[in-house]
């Protein structure tokens, strides 16, 4: 037997069942997207610079993969404003190495050379950065360059190429920002590390992970360090133009 409903209940139905599945719609999950790319732009290295070509795939990977926050080393100060166009003219920031002396290092082209970050965000955040304590015996001093937002942090890092110190300079990075990580705050903390997960050789990146972090990499020196975020895949993306493939990590956010 097939029952009626009279009108107004069935409507007052679909109303409530309709808010539900607005509510849950509401609630989900969203993806949030990391793209971290090392770009070898400043010109000292000839083997792995190629100019131009370079920014035409990173702007085609950024394109592609419509990230929420890219990560960039090993790139020269004007090379941020034509990426931020693929980031819908995004928030970026840029953070140059440091010599010995404290000056910045610099491109061949005389431009400062570092580490950058671009959030696809219409408004500013707060910028902060700073070089490590810890320092190698070379030309150039490692820095970090984060950018923190009400409801996310996001940072940027190149560490040394001395092993020991590279790890220094990674547990000081994670340290830096787990106060607020514990407090809940979406973090992510992304670059080229300069140390590879390893379990069984010498050193090992995850050995610079601290609750409530984890950790996800390109099999490789570039990793992704996050908190407060869910994970769904990584995505290691192969690059022409740098000696460096593009790292792709999808999360999700409340």
């Amino acid at each position: 037997m097939r029952l009626l409903l009279p009108v107004p209940l069935l409507v007052l139905m679909l109303v409530a069942t309709a808010s539900v599945v607005s509510a849950s719609s509401a609630n989900a999950a969203q993806e949030y997207r990391v793209l971290q790319l090392n770009l070898c732009h400043g010109g000292v290295n000839t083997a792995c610079y190629n100019g131009a070509a370079t920014l035409q795939e990173a702007r085609d990977v950024i394109n592609a993969r419509q990230p929420q926050v890219v990560s960039l080393n090993e790139i020269c100060r004007n090379d941020l404003p034509p990426l931020a166009t693929a980031m819908g003219n995004g928030f970026g920031t840029f953070a140059p190495a440091r010599r010995p002396d404290g000056t910045p290092v610099r491109c061949t082209n005389g431009d400062e050379y570092g580490n950058g970050l671009i959030f696809r965000s219409p408004t500013a955040g707060t910028v902060f950065s700073g070089v490590y304590a810890t320092q190698d015996s070379g030309t150039e001093k490692r820095v970090y360059v984060c950018v923190e937002f009400p409801d996310l942090i996001g940072c940027s890092t190149h560490l040394s190429t001395t092993g020991n110190v590279a790890m220094a300079q990674c547990k000081a990075a994670v340290a830096m920002l787990r106060d607020r990580a514990l407090a809940g705050k979406p973090t992510v903390l992304a670059g080229d590390f300069n140390l590879r997960y390893a379990p069984l050789f010498g050193l090992n990146v995850q050995d610079c992970n601290a609750s409530p972090f984890f950790r996800k990499g390109d099999g490789s020196v570039q990793h992704v360090f996050t908190a407060n975020m869910g994970f769904t895949r990584t995505e290691v993306i192969g690059m022409r133009y740098t000696d460096h493939p593009a790292l792709h990590i999808v999360l999700t956010r409340p």
